[in-house]
């Protein structure tokens, strides 16, 4: 299958784990527009092929992200009066969507685990978009900023719900009130980054990472724990995730990944699980769209 390309990145798919890479290295990676379409089309594009067991996502050259470009000075926030025509499919009403909200979004909705590996600087919705992947390592290199309150903006691409739960509101509402940039080890220290690594050694932690879910997991076990985690961090009680728990184990529990994981434990080999993303996932996926989940 050839692979997709894309204006502001780059995608490559080996041995089961597919790199995104924001690749504007003469603009640090800055976020644009284009940018924004093509996130969404690459994650469309590993959720749609079977072969992509995981997703690591960085930045090329010195930059992990810079925020967004502000080219167009002043009016870069102001929607209405840069007449961006891309943007009036994201209208609604007299509201026009956040960008780095449509992308943060589609990461959100991927149905592969996703790693982002932090090589540089990132602030602005480079650091925003980061807050939807599962889990993040960063280079000591790595600074990073939600500088929002000194541009005179708040916090956008979905931000207010994933900083909190990922690091407690304290830490959140400093990080936001003083827009400072901080250290790669602050943020290994308040949990926002899993691990730090030397700036060559990111990408090989990354994809070890990534090569122990490939190797060892089922895809669709995977896909169904990935949202059941995510989503069920906003439940308002635990009797929600109780019954999608039930429906998930029951799923599984009569699939043929299930069959397969249980005999290559007990005969002592690799598994081989049969079930694909594209095809197997339960009748009751997604859940949240029926009417007793909204």
């Amino acid at each position: 299958m050839a692979l997709p390309t894309f204006e502001t990145l780059l995608y490559g798919v080996e041995d089961g784990i597919a790199t995104i890479t924001l690749h504007r290295p003469e603009k640090m990676n800055a976020f644009t527009a284009q940018m924004r379409d093509d996130l969404v089309a690459a994650f469309d594009a590993t959720d749609a092929d079977d072969a992509v067991r995981a997703v690591i996502v960085t930045g090329s050259g010195k930059a992990f992200c810079a925020g967004a470009d502000l080219s167009s000075g002043g009016k870069t926030f102001d929607y209405k009066a840069r007449g961006d025509e891309a943007r009036e499919r994201y209208k609604v009403g007299d509201t026009y969507r956040d960008g780095g909200g449509i992308a943060t979004l589609r990461i959100f909705n991927s149905l592969k685990p996703v790693i982002g590996a932090i090589n540089g600087a990132a602030v602005g919705i480079g650091m925003t978009m980061q807050l939807p992947m599962d889990i993040r390592l960063a280079s000591t290199h790595a600074r990073f900023g939600f500088v929002f309150a000194r541009r005179g903006i708040t916090p956008e691409a979905a931000s207010s719900w994933f900083l909190s739960r990922l690091v407690g509101m304290q830490t959140a509402l400093e990080w936001c009130f003083t827009g400072r940039v901080f250290s790669a080890q602050e943020a290994l220290e308040r949990g926002l980054v899993r691990s730090l690594h030397a700036p060559d050694e990111l990408l090989p932690a990354a994809r070890a990472l990534a090569r122990e879910i490939a190797d060892h997991t089922a895809p669709v076990s995977v896909a169904l724990t990935r949202q059941m985690l995510w989503r069920m961090a906003g439940a308002a009680h635990p009797m929600e995730a109780h019954r999608v728990d039930s429906r998930a184990i029951q799923a599984r529990g009569q699939s043929a990944d299930a069959r397969e994981g249980v005999s290559s434990f007990l005969e002592k080999r690799s598994p081989v699980y049969p079930n694909k993303v594209s095809s197997d996932m339960p009748d009751f996926f997604p859940w949240w769209d029926e009417p007793e989940f909204k």
